[in-house]
């Protein structure tokens, strides 16, 4: 096919406007004026700076997609939302409302499913330590637990004596999927027989029963061939122990680690160009499954997504308190907001963007935090305008792990809101005053200054 011939010209590059090489990096800006058509400007007046804002409708959406993805390519399908992802109240009951059980890790985050309502056959309980207590009480209200080590299967043979019946687990496994590091810290492992010898173990003392498998082989994964690759062994495993034993393996756990939209530190591509989508990891997933089972066989697949649900719906406010320039010549900012709340910034880059229109050329620019503590950076270098202080800068994703493991480090934590799917908007945790940080310390009296 002959191309079409285009005679040369010469063309004025006008700096600042679009040309057929695209637009200047010099005047180009990513403005965002509303959160779901509730101004910046107005959440700031009315709830302060900085801000978290969740989108409820964004919420639901990124859930119905998942689930969607997975349901339509297998018929029996069971999310279990991560509470350690976000464990706010209003988060974790949006995600119930939709149907996803309460997989949680500790002692606490059980306890905080239960009272939020959820009974004890909706609780996934795994992590590296359940104390006793904690384990009897899953057990005695119906939870799904997986043994993450041998001391664990002592301690559940345990209460299954005191109960006085058997009761059902399951079985944390480790594996090699090509992924590195590979996490070999939680559960069994497979290639060394170590999961086969737990097997043999909770078979020998005829206490417990055996009836799923568990595994998460990391975090933000890339690589949706890893999950089929997990997928085929734990399959594979599964019916070598019912075999053996008799068991009847009634789920897969896959775990999580599935990448949200937000740029990893250290990688080139942009996130829209490197995360595959949730459609490529339930495809690459649920084929190795239909690859794997033997035929009119469907054991529920448990999905426990945490980061790709609730990170692109949140986003935090921050105002600029100052500027100024660095030794070496940068531009720096210094926000309202810092690594006290936004603890993921040590690993991720942020989206970016302004609140407001702003005039004048973009420059490299570094913005640091408030605290008073040299790696308070959040942002390590964005190309921003002059920014003038009260300027408001909306940074995101930000759903995955901030509210979780923020600090109350030097400054309050501020409010978080959740704009709601009619538009109003509704405070979901309070910000923090003085008597939230001193009511539980306790001074003796004769250190009483007055």
């Amino acid at each position: 096919m002959r191309l079409k011939y285009e005679k040369p010209v010469i063309t004025k590059v006008e700096t600042g406007f679009m040309n057929k090489f695209g637009s200047s990096p010099l005047y180009a800006r990513k403005i965002r004026k509303d959160i779901d058509g509730v101004s910046v400007e107005e959440l700031v007046e009315r709830f302060g700076s900085p801000l978290f804002v969740i989108s409820e409708r964004k919420l639901r959406e990124n859930y119905k997609r998942l689930m969607q993805a997975f349901s339509s390519r297998y018929p029996n399908v069971q999310l279990g939302w991560s509470y350690k992802t976000n464990y706010l109240q209003a988060v974790c009951a949006v995600l119930h409302q939709e149907g996803a059980l309460a997989e949680v890790v500790s002692k606490f985050e059980y306890e905080k499913a239960r009272k939020l309502g959820m009974e004890g056959h909706q609780i996934i309980f795994n992590g590296p330590y359940k104390p006793y207590e904690a384990l009897k009480l899953a057990a005695e209200e119906g939870a799904v637990i997986n043994a993450d080590h041998f001391d664990e299967i002592f301690e559940l043979e345990r209460v299954a004596q005191e109960l006085g019946r058997q009761i059902k687990i399951g079985i944390r496994l480790n594996m090699d999927t090509g992924i590195y590091p590979q996490w070999s810290r939680f559960g069994f492992n497979l290639e060394s027989g170590q999961a086969m010898d737990a097997v043999k173990r909770i078979a020998s003392g005829d206490k417990l029963s055996l009836n799923g498998l568990h595994c998460h082989i990391g975090t933000f994964i890339l690589e949706p061939e890893a999950y089929a690759r997990e997928v085929k062994k734990m399959v594979e495993f599964a019916y070598e122990v019912e075999d053996k034993f008799g068991y009847s393996i009634e789920y897969i756990d896959i775990g999580g680690g599935f990448p949200s939209r937000i740029k990893l530190k250290g990688t080139y591509l942009s996130p829209d160009v490197l995360i595959p989508s949730v459609e490529e990891y339930a495809e690459k997933i649920t084929q190795a499954l239909y690859e794997s089972l033997r035929p009119g066989d469907f054991p529920k697949l448990i999905l426990e997504t945490g980061r790709a649900i609730i990170d692109e719906a949140e986003y935090l406010i921050t105002s600029i308190v100052a500027s100024k320039r660095l030794p070496d010549g940068r531009k720096a900012y210094v926000a309202d907001a810092g690594v006290n709340l936004l603890f993921t910034a040590f690993w991720y880059k942020f989206n970016v963007e302004l609140a407001q229109e702003a005039s004048g050329a973009n420059e490299p620019a570094v913005i640091y935090g408030p605290l008073c503590m040299n790696i308070d950076v959040i942002d390590e270098g964005s190309m921003l305008p002059p920014l003038e202080k009260g300027s408001r800068l909306v940074f995101s994703p930000v759903g995955a792990y901030n509210n979780t493991q923020w600090m109350q480090f030097i400054e309050y934590r501020p409010n978080v809101v959740m704009v709601m799917e009619d538009g109003s908007v509704e405070v979901i945790r309070e910000k923090e005053d003085l008597s939230d940080i001193e009511r539980r310390e306790r001074l003796p009296e004769k250190l009483k200054l007055k």
